[in-house]
Parts: structure tokens; sequence; C-alpha cells
């Protein structure tokens, strides 16, 4: 049988409360409102609580389009939210352009 470690282990924590609130955050001010509108040309709309009107294109579905601006708020969040010098494959804050 093992004998237990002598020496207390802190708990793991997989995600800090702060990058926690970030994604619910992003999730809760990205939703879809209201019903999808047919639009000239086959366009179809919807809105999302944070303003921004989403719409389908020559090539991306408006499912497509939903998704990315999902994907997007909650990289911004979670980018926003992370710790100090966490090593990322984006560089943040992001550079403004010349």
């Amino acid at each position: 049988m093992p004998q237990p470690s002598p020496v207390p282990v802190a708990p793991v924590v997989p995600v800090s409360a702060a990058m926690r609130r970030a994604k619910v955050r992003a999730a809760t001010e990205h939703t879809t409102v209201g019903l999808a509108q047919a639009g000239p040309g086959g366009t179809v709309t919807i809105a999302c609580a944070c303003g921004m009107t989403l719409t389908n294109g020559p090539t991306w579905s408006l499912d497509e389009h939903i998704r990315l601006h999902r994907a997007e708020a909650r990289f911004l969040a979670l980018a926003q939210a992370a710790p100090p010098g966490i090593p990322r494959l984006v560089e943040w804050p992001p550079r403004q352009p010349a």
C-alpha cells in the first residue's frame, strides 16, 4: 500500500477564477438575439447581444459567422484575463497598425 506524501501538495486549480469569469462574460455578452432575418440576395442576418449584426456571405454560412464571432470574443476575453508572462501564440496586447 502506498504511503501518503509527507509534504502537503497544493490542490491543482485547472483554470483561475479570472479566466473562468472572462469566458462566462464572453459567452453571455455574445449570444444571438431575436430571429434570423432573410434579406435580399439570399442573405440571412441575426443580431448579437453586443450590437453586431451577424450575416452569411458568399463563401460562409451564418452559422460559421456566429461561431467565429463567439470564438473571437472568447479569445479576446481570455487573452485580457490571462496571467502576465504566460507564453502566447498571438501577441498581447495586439500591436496597433502604423
